[in-house]
């Protein structure tokens, strides 16, 4: 038996609303809200997931000159097997549209991220990033 660490890749968007609070998201069936994005697929870079991931999930097109790099953060997975970790590498990005749930996407909700909310630990370690 290993007690190797299985990581999962994901990339995430930070969008936050004049308020200074972050757009999440809810898939169906899910108890906790996550920053919006996904896992890339073999061979796509990060920038080509997160604008592939944005639109399939909220309908909004990012512009890909305007990704960058914010911070990546490391936590326990939510709903996963112990011993299982998110490699999130969390980025900004200008976007045209206006985020609305799409495909598992059930619901979004615009977080103060002092605030406390059902998130999964990724996304709480990026809130307190964001809190500095």
């Amino acid at each position: 038996m290993s007690d190797a660490v299985k990581v999962v890749e994901k990339v995430a968007w930070i969008l936050r609303d004049g308020d200074g609070r972050v757009l999440v998201a809810r898939s169906h069936g899910k108890d906790a809200y996550y920053l919006p994005g996904g896992k890339p697929e073999p061979g796509e870079s990060d920038r080509d997931a997160l604008v592939r991931e944005i639109r399939e999930e909220l309908g909004v097109v990012l512009v890909p000159e305007t990704v960058a790099p914010a911070f990546t953060v490391r936590a326990a997975a939510h709903g996963k097997a112990a011993g299982t970790e998110v490699r999130m590498a969390c980025y900004t990005a200008g976007h045209r549209g206006t985020p609305e749930p799409h495909a598992e996407i059930a619901e979004l909700a615009w977080l103060d991220p002092a605030g406390p909310a059902p998130v999964s630990g990724a996304t709480r370690a990026a809130l307190d990033r964001l809190l500095g």
